[in-house]
């Protein structure tokens, strides 16, 4: 444990910004893994708007400096992609 005021300062700091990590992450993971679910299924409009959900969550989770921009993008990218795909093919 600790034992200086600024290690057990930065101890709490840890957990806290580990706290929010987790969950930016785990609500990133939820928002594609429902879009990845809804084109598998070829639901067009759960996917779009899952889509525009996951969207916003990983950019959020850009800002937040939980991913990284172009993890972030390449995602975006390629969720869009599959979405696009069920949706020309009905």
């Amino acid at each position: 444990m600790a034992n200086h005021v600024q290690a057990k300062k930065r101890a709490r700091q840890t957990v806290k910004k580990n706290q929010r990590n987790r969950y930016f992450r785990s609500t990133v993971r939820t928002a594609v893994k429902a879009v990845r679910a809804a084109v598998e299924k070829g639901e067009v409009a759960a996917a779009a708007e899952g889509l525009k959900t996951a969207v916003r969550n990983l950019d959020k989770a850009v800002t937040k400096g939980v991913l990284k921009r172009h993890t972030a993008s390449r995602t975006i990218s390629r969720l869009t992609v599959a979405v696009n795909r069920i949706t020309a093919g009905k």
